[in-house]
């Protein structure tokens, strides 16, 4: 007998999360489907994006066997240029309204 380097993952969480894939990109069209508009759409668009973007990386990228390290080094960068771009967006936002309300009377 040969003994197996690395790890073997039951291929039931793998079947699993490819119908709940499916349910999620379902769930996208219907957004379609139902004609919804605005923010509502939007939302529930980048929702379900997400929300599949994050059940491949996690699963099929095998990142939810990782170590908590790699986690920290994958995720730590994108999360604090998502925060740094949310403040610029607020100060941008608050500098705008200050000129519209100083420099146009």
């Amino acid at each position: 007998m040969s003994e197996a380097v690395g790890q073997q993952h039951p291929i039931g969480i793998y079947l699993k999360i490819w119908v709940l894939l499916f349910v999620l990109s379902t769930f996208s069209y219907l957004v379609d489907y139902f004609h919804l508009e605005g923010y509502t759409r939007w939302s529930l668009i980048l929702l379900f994006m997400f929300l599949k973007a994050g059940y491949i990386i996690a699963i099929f990228m095998h990142v939810t066997w990782e170590r908590l390290s790699l986690k920290w080094l994958l995720f730590g960068p994108p999360v604090a240029i998502a925060v740094l771009i949310t403040l610029m967006a607020i100060e941008g936002d608050y500098t705008f309204l200050n000129r519209l309300f100083y420099f146009d009377r």
